[in-house]
């Protein structure tokens, strides 16, 4: 399939894309089972885009339940080369209000090891570069698209991604404050990690619902609070996407293409036919360079 410019993981609240025209539906099957949903593929401003519930339909998936791997080799398999992942948050800092939008720059795992969190494996072994665990045009295109919508926007900070389902309690964030961490969720993770592996330019677009557990004039975070603000929070984050897709043909260069060149280490020769069905789209630039 010809490349689509962007594909969009919708979060919390956030479970289709108005103004997406021409819409076909995909459900690739994948060797890890089903992505979330369907993906909706169509056209904003002239430009392919995709859509994913993240949550799937309904809103039927946890955060650790959410099959990641299917979800980022069907959007690869698409020819999908840019994500963005609009996700729900918590803040951390007073000046990261309910209602504003976090570009982060950077992520602290505390999800328990039970998350899928690689495509390598079972004769294949690379290790990608993560310092930076976005990528900077994305993250560039994302700040200006969410700050063309008339939010406040805010450029960099700490997601810090628990495991959940339930959110933390006040002696964790105030924990997650000290380190520095400047929202919190639960999602970015495997998605940062397999877009990386996949060679994918990620960012995210984290829309703040409420002040997690440590404010003392607010109450502590529930669902229904954070529901309440995430329908203001979602027409936002669609208009941003908006947004997004013009100013993409502007993104400056990236290395997020050509992640394997450095972190894969098996031989090609020495893999197998099975791991390159396996692995087809996540492997074809790379094993089509050294062919």
């Amino acid at each position: 399939m010809a490349g689509i410019a962007l594909a969009v993981l919708g979060g919390s609240g956030f479970y289709d894309m108005p103004g997406l025209d021409a819409v076909e539906e995909f459900a690739p099957e994948t060797p890890f089972g089903p992505p979330s949903a369907a993906i909706r593929v169509g056209t904003i401003a002239g430009q392919r885009v995709a859509f994913l519930a993240r949550h799937g339909h309904g809103h039927r998936l946890l955060p650790s339940e959410i099959p990641q791997r299917a979800n980022f080799w069907a959007l690869k398999s698409l020819g999908v080369e840019r994500v963005l992942s609009v996700s729900a948050v918590g803040s951390l800092r007073e000046d990261y209000r309910p209602g504003d939008v976090v570009v982060p720059d950077q992520l602290i795992d505390r999800t328990r090891g039970i998350r899928p969190s690689t495509f390598f494996g079972d004769g294949v072994v690379a290790h990608i570069a993560f310092a930076d665990p976005f990528c900077p045009a994305m993250r560039q295109a994302a700040l200006y698209s969410a700050s063309a919508t008339g939010a406040r926007a805010h450029s960099g900070g700490s997601y810090i991604v628990i495991e959940g389902p339930a959110f933390g309690t006040r002696a964790e964030s105030e924990l997650y404050r000290r380190w520095g961490a400047s929202v919190v969720g639960m999602t970015a993770l495997p998605e940062a990690k397999l877009a990386r592996e996949a060679e994918l330019c990620y960012a995210i677009l984290a829309a703040v619902t409420d002040y997690d557990a440590w404010h003392e004039h607010h109450e502590a975070v529930d669902a229904r609070s954070v529901f309440e603000v995430l329908a203001r929070n979602v027409a936002t984050s669609q208009e941003a996407i908006r947004h997004a897709v013009p100013a993409l043909a502007g993104l400056r260069a990236c290395t997020c293409r050509a992640t394997l060149d450095a972190a894969l280490v098996t031989s090609p020769g020495a893999i197998s036919a099975e791991a390159r069905a396996r692995l087809g789209p996540i492997l074809s630039r790379r094993l089509g360079e050294t062919a």
